[in-house]
């Protein structure tokens, strides 16, 4: 019995959790291993008192994209260590003062414009995958699969019930691949040839790089930790009603963001995409209605077996370009709709000025790709730069009042169909 349910959970965070390494261009299998290895020692950290997946962030992709592409794989992965180490610092802090000022710092009226730039940021990259071939070039065939793609997600979620409407993305990925081999863009050589078990393509430090810092990536990853935080307590929240008890006092919010930083230090040093805890998940805790610990911990121990078995890896890396940018329209679409959300749920009023200038300005500079270079090897960039320039503003312009209900990062789970 508990197998089955946690295979449910490994399907709930499949098809995003493997989305996100195929676009920054790292290993799914590493991603499925990381998340594996991430989620146990985020059990181990909140005492086994909070049944959380932790899974691929997508907050991360253009930070890890423009990382990699600058200064490689090894570069991108120390900053996404750093990433994890600020979540411990302010695992810390929490621990010896509350949580009060974290709200205080990052209220929905920055971070739902920052989520709306995450999601917007990546639209273009979702576009091209969808329509164009290997080459680059425009192919009516290649977006027929997309949009047959994105058509199964969208079905999916709206009239498929229970466990089902749970997993559209790995339907929609599923029914996509069948339909792109029908149509001759699907080439299973890989798979043929790939070992039952292989060893996945880990990116180690002093292994496979020599570590080293660099200001210019701390200010490309660390402050997507503004974003990533405040998704925290959304989920702890949602999960505190789920279960019926209030995750935030115990084991407290210090331990279950520590477990979050050091399940994203340890994808960094196995060359995954940095954890986070996935909705998707939550919302399968509330069908089934059982909350062990020991049904996710199965789930993190299958989905480290998978990252070993060749044939399951060669599977996924078989999947066409645009049968992902198919599934990336809808989910890219969502993180930004989500952000809106935030705003709409939060009751955000931009009729006040202030509220408006920090949204406009985030938004703007976010959404524009701003850079501030200070040197050539020195700069700040868009997402990252939007960020910061909205928590400086929340901070510095006048009214800003620490909210007295932080339910304001609540989603209704029942309606909630996002990605982490």
């Amino acid at each position: 019995m508990f197998g089955v349910l946690s295979i449910q959970h490994l399907f709930a965070m499949f098809g995003a959790t493997i989305l996100v390494p195929i676009l920054v261009g790292i290993s799914p299998a590493v991603a499925l291993i990381s998340s594996g290895f991430g989620t146990l020692a985020f059990l181990l950290i909140t005492k086994g008192q909070v049944p959380a997946y932790l899974g691929s962030s997508f907050a991360f992709i253009i930070p890890l994209q423009t990382a990699i592409a600058s200064d490689g794989p090894g570069a991108a992965m120390v900053g996404a260590f750093l990433s994890g180490l600020v979540y411990g610092i302010v695992a810390l802090l929490i621990k010896a003062t509350g949580h009060k000022w974290l709200v205080r710092v990052l209220p929905p009226v920055v971070v739902g414009p920052v989520i709306i730039v995450i999601g917007l940021s990546l639209a273009g990259t979702a576009v091209g995958m969808a329509m164009n071939d290997a080459s680059g070039n425009y192919s009516l065939l290649h977006f027929s699969v997309a949009l047959v793609t994105l058509a199964i997600v969208i079905i999916a979620t709206i009239f498929f019930k229970g466990f089902f409407n749970l997993i559209p993305v790995l339907i929609g990925i599923i029914g996509g691949y069948l339909y792109a081999l029908a149509v001759g863009l699907v080439d299973l050589t890989g798979v043929k040839e790939a070992d039952l078990i292989e060893m996945p393509d880990f990116i180690i430090p002093f292994v496979s790089y020599t570590p080293s810092f660099s200001w210019d990536i701390v200010l490309l990853m660390v402050p997507v930790a503004v974003v990533t935080l405040s998704e925290h307590i959304g989920h702890q929240m949602v999960l505190s009603k789920v279960v019926h008890k209030d995750l935030i006092k115990k084991p407290g919010l210090h331990r279950s963001i520590m477990g979050d930083g050091v399940a994203t230090m340890i994808a960094a040093l196995l060359g995954g995409p940095p954890n986070t805890t996935y909705g998707e998940n939550i919302g399968v805790l509330a069908i089934t209605r059982v909350f062990s610990v020991f049904v996710i911990g199965g789930a993190a121990v299958v989905a480290i077996l998978f990252g070993f078995i060749g044939k399951i890896n060669a599977l996924i890396s078989s999947i066409p370009t645009p049968v992902m940018g198919g599934v990336s329209i809808l989910l890219f679409g969502i993180i930004a709709s989500s952000g809106l959300r935030m705003l709409v749920d939060s009751k955000v009023n931009l009729g006040i000025n202030r509220n408006l200038i920090i949204s406009s300005v985030i938004l703007v500079i976010g959404i524009g790709g701003a850079i501030v270079r200070f040197t050539e090897n020195f700069e700040i960039h868009g997402m990252a730069l939007a960020a910061i320039v909205g928590v400086l503003l929340n901070l510095i312009l006048p009214g800003g009042e620490v909210p007295e209900n932080v339910d304001i990062y609540e989603a209704n789970l029942e309606d909630d169909n996002s990605v982490a």
